[in-house]
């Protein structure tokens, strides 16, 4: 059988398995067990958010012999030929490509035959806001009063666009954007199915590529896994995508708000030789600048309102604190403007380089505020020439750049097999698999090593690496649970199969480059092969 995509082969086959929109799937499951099915339903947000998805879900749920807290048992006669789509009582139809009247007459013709095998007849119009008005005339009334074995799921992504007459005869649910820690969460499971390793900075980068859109990041991670047979890294991540990362975003914000075009320049120059597309770092700039702003007026809400770390709303705070409002709005404007530009220009990284070096000299911009002009002029009165940035004079002192390397502490000795798992352990995970069917196949992934009294040690293959960092990031809900069913304060330590402390000859390599330095000085070493 030929390769399936990543997003096809992990669609959603239940309610429970759709992830950030709880509310929309919490009450669908209710309408299915309560048997409260409406005859119009309208599925409208962003792309890749799981309107098609629930969609499908919600026809082989009400159509389900044997449902399971409204979810479709996926066992049964009707699931199986719905889930393989051979049967002919579920319609899906592209109102991208049948917009027109005929089409919508030859449906209104057809739902009046009962359906073959099935409870509901189910039709899922997809794109819907693409049909013309015509055809909405002709949809109206059928849309009003179906025949009674008749179920319409509209999905579209500008509900907008709709006739107030279709939209107040629906069941409206908006599906949000996705939240960065959802995302890679999900595609923890994904590589956890698949046997596959990402490290955690390549599936933040992926998910905030995204933008919020589940569909976009796991065709994302699909490129990502086709680049390489070995782990995801996070600058693997940054190739592929042709961004240039948060850490080069901060500096090259740096130089801006210093006013120092030659290290603005510098560092474009080293984006575009790592692979970096001009338009993305100006879409990536925006971006930053936009979290600069951002910084200045919510202060310190911007962890929360940007899916960011603590330590990267301190260094945007500092950024905020050293440019004014005037200055800010300006360089957002610049490649604000820039990035269209540069959409259709002959030569896109020269339309980039010319919004930095603009933005660098607000002397010389006729729509500068006279307060920015006079503060620049000052600093170069003050220097004699050119003002010559801070972390510009670190840099050619060899002092360090910021950039920090994260070592991690050994693990723990790994102990031996030497106990059988407590009763109370087999009770609590099992009621951490009802509870949280998402984390169910990690749970069956790890093996019981002992229990001391206090803590609960396990491991895990390492071809199951992703289930532990899945399950490293709910160890918070695993510690109450153990409590919990324990009965006292009981905690639970991971590890991999065979203790896993061995360092690749890469990452030493890496230490001893980064310890000589800073001994010597980054600018009095060069490595040659």
């Amino acid at each position: 059988m030929s390769y399936q995509a990543l997003y096809r082969a992990w669609r959603p086959d239940t309610f429970t398995q759709i992830v950030g929109q709880d509310a929309i799937t919490r009450t669908l499951k209710r309408q299915v067990m309560t048997g409260h099915i409406a005859h119009a339903y309208l599925f409208c947000g962003t792309r890749g958010t799981g309107k098609t998805s629930a969609a499908k879900v919600l026809s082989r749920a009400i159509n389900c012999l044997n449902p399971q807290q409204g979810d479709p048992c996926g066992e049964c006669e009707i699931c199986r030929a719905l889930k393989q789509e051979t049967s002919m009582d579920v319609v899906e139809i592209d109102a991208a490509s049948n917009n027109g009247v005929d089409e919508i007459r030859d449906l209104r013709e057809k739902i009046k035959y009962p359906p073959t095998l099935t409870r509901y007849k189910v039709y899922i119009i997809d794109e819907v806001h693409m049909l013309s008005s015509g055809a909405f005339n002709a949809l109206l009334k059928t849309l009003e009063e179906p025949p009674k074995h008749a179920v319409f799921i509209l999905a579209t992504t500008e509900p907008q666009r709709l006739p107030a007459t279709i939209l107040s005869r629906c069941q409206r649910y908006d599906f949000h954007r996705i939240s960065i820690d959802v995302i890679v969460e999900r595609l923890m499971v994904v590589l956890g199915g698949i046997g596959r390793t990402a490290s955690d900075e390549a599936l933040t980068e992926i998910a905030r590529a995204a933008e919020g859109a589940m569909r976009d990041a796991l065709s994302l991670l699909d490129v990502c896994l086709s680049y390489t047979d070995g782990e995801v890294s996070g600058q693997l991540a940054r190739d592929v995508l042709g961004t240039a990362g948060r850490s080069a975003m901060f500096e090259f914000a740096d130089a801006l708000i210093d006013g120092d075009a030659g290290t603005a320049l510098t560092l474009i120059d080293q984006a575009m030789r790592r692979g970096s597309d001009p338009q993305v770092f100006i879409r990536d700039t925006v971006a930053h600048l936009r979290g600069v702003m951002l910084a200045k007026a919510v202060g310190d809400g911007l962890a929360e309102l940007m899916e960011i770390t603590a330590e990267d709303a301190a260094r945007f705070g500092e950024q905020a604190q050293r440019t004014g409002a005037e200055a800010l709005n300006r360089m957002m404007e610049l490649f604000m403007r820039a990035e269209p530009d540069a959409k259709w220009a002959s030569r896109p990284r020269t339309m980039l380089e010319l919004a930095a070096v603009r933005a660098c000299h607000p002397e010389t911009e006729p729509d500068a505020s006279v307060r920015e002009r006079l503060e620049r002029v000052e600093k170069l009165i003050e220097s004699g020439a050119a003002a010559r940035p801070v972390h510009a004079a670190k840099k050619a002192a060899g002092e360090d750049s910021g950039e920090k390397i994260e070592r991690k502490p050994a693990p723990e000795a790994e102990p031996t097999p030497s106990e059988t798992p407590p009763q109370a352990w087999l009770d609590a995970v099992e009621r951490l698999k009802q509870e949280n069917p998402s984390i169910r196949a990690p749970l069956d992934s790890m093996r019981f090593i002992r229990f001391d009294g206090h803590k609960v040690t396990v491991e895990f293959s390492r071809k199951n690496m992703m289930h532990m960092k899945l399950l490293e990031r709910k160890k918070q809900l695993l510690d109450e649970t153990l409590t919990e069913v324990f009965g006292a304060p009981v905690g639970i330590f991971m590890g991999v199969e065979g203790g896993g402390t061995e360092k690749k000859v890469s990452d030493v390599a890496k230490e001893v480059i980064n310890q000589a330095y800073d001994v010597f000085g980054r600018e009095k070493i060069n490595i040659d092969d």
